[in-house]
C-alpha cells in the first residue's frame, strides 16, 4: 500500500501566517528598522532565555524582523532564528529563512537531501508562532523605551 502524497493546507498555512503577523504586530509595537527588542522569557518560575526581536526593514507594505533567542545553553546548542517577512497589505507574516535555509516549498517529496519534513514550511510557521506565543505570554520586556 502506497503512501499518499501530502497536499499543502493553505487555509491552515493562511491561518498560522495572519496569527503570527498580530503576535509579532503585538510584540514589536513602534519600532522603527535598526532597533532591537528583547523579551526575558520565563517558565515555572526559572529564566529560559531571551527573546530577540531585530527590526531589518520597515517600508510602507513589508518589514523584514530577525526572530532569534539567547540563553543559557548557547555554548552546547545552536542559537535558533529565523527571518519573517511581514506584509502589511495582507497582514501576514511568513518564515523565509531558519537557521541558514532559505526560500521553504510548500510541500517536499519525503525523503528529500536536506531531509524536509512534506510539510515543511507549515510546520516552521507553527514553531514561530508557539514561540511567539510564549513570548507575549512569559516574555518580559528588558528594553522597551522610557516615555517622554
Amino acid at each position: 500500500m502506497s503512501k499518499s502524497a501530502y497536499v499543502t493546507d493553505l487555509k491552515d498555512l493562511q491561518g498560522e501566517c495572519t496569527a503570527n503577523f498580530v503576535r509579532l504586530m503585538r510584540l514589536l509595537g513602534d519600532m522603527e528598522a535598526g532597533e532591537t527588542r528583547e523579551y526575558e522569557l520565563l517558565g515555572q518560575g526559572k529564566r529560559l532565555g531571551i527573546l530577540c526581536l531585530e527590526l531589518l526593514e520597515r517600508a510602507p507594505y513589508t518589514s523584514i524582523v530577525r526572530v532569534s533567542q539567547r540563553g543559557v545553553l548557547d555554548s552546547l546548542l545552536e542559537t535558533p532564528r529565523m527571518r519573517v517577512h511581514l506584509y502589511h497589505d495582507v497582514r501576514m507574516a511568513e518564515v523565509n529563512d531558519f537557521q541558514r535555509q532559505r526560500h521553504f516549498d510548500g510541500r517536499y517529496r519525503y525523503p528529500n537531501a536536506r531531509m524536509h519534513q512534506p510539510d515543511e514550511k507549515l510546520q516552521l510557521n507553527r514553531f514561530l508562532g508557539e514561540w511567539l506565543d510564549h513570548g507575549l505570554a512569559h516574555g518580559h520586556a528588558i528594553d522597551i523605551p522610557e516615555l517622554p
